[in-house]
């Protein structure tokens, strides 16, 4: 008997899809908390200078802000991560992580870079998908727990 020629029913459609978007949420609390993660064992000086050298000419961004924002930036980064990959207050992770990148894609085009702000693009879809398919976080600790993403 073929089973490649055989319909999926829907249990196994459902199964298919919570397997899928786990994988997708973990792999992406990955990136992201290592994003984060990388940056403060890095140290905070190296995140520093480097921001300054990104916003040197990025008028509109006062250099005075850019400390503050080098010592939060990392561990929202981190913080936010680690709960996408638990699937810990999922709703609330995926809402705080999309008004992140929208702040980022912000600054990012104030410095005109143009390739990484298209890049950040791809990861203002993955919190949307993630938000958007958010019933379908089962095997989370959200899930385990009956918060349901709240």
């Amino acid at each position: 008997m073929n089973t490649m020629s055989q319909p999926a029913d829907s249990s196994s459609k459902s199964s298919n899809a919570a397997i899928a978007y786990g994988i997708l949420r973990l792999s992406f609390g990955a990136n992201i908390c290592l994003h984060g993660l990388s940056r403060i064992l890095n140290g905070r000086p190296a995140f520093l200078a480097y921001l300054n050298h990104y916003f040197e000419h990025a008028h509109l961004i006062s250099p005075g802000m850019l400390p503050i924002f080098g010592a939060v930036l990392p561990w929202v980064e981190t913080t936010l991560g680690l709960l996408l990959i638990l699937g810990l207050f999922s709703r609330f992770t995926l809402i705080a992580g999309a008004l992140v990148m929208t702040g980022l894609v912000f600054g990012t085009n104030l410095a005109q870079d143009w390739l990484v702000s298209g890049l950040q693009l791809i990861y203002c879809f993955l919190y949307y998908y993630l938000l958007l398919h958010l019933d379908q976080n089962s095997y989370s600790v959200d899930a385990w727990t009956g918060m349901g993403g709240r």
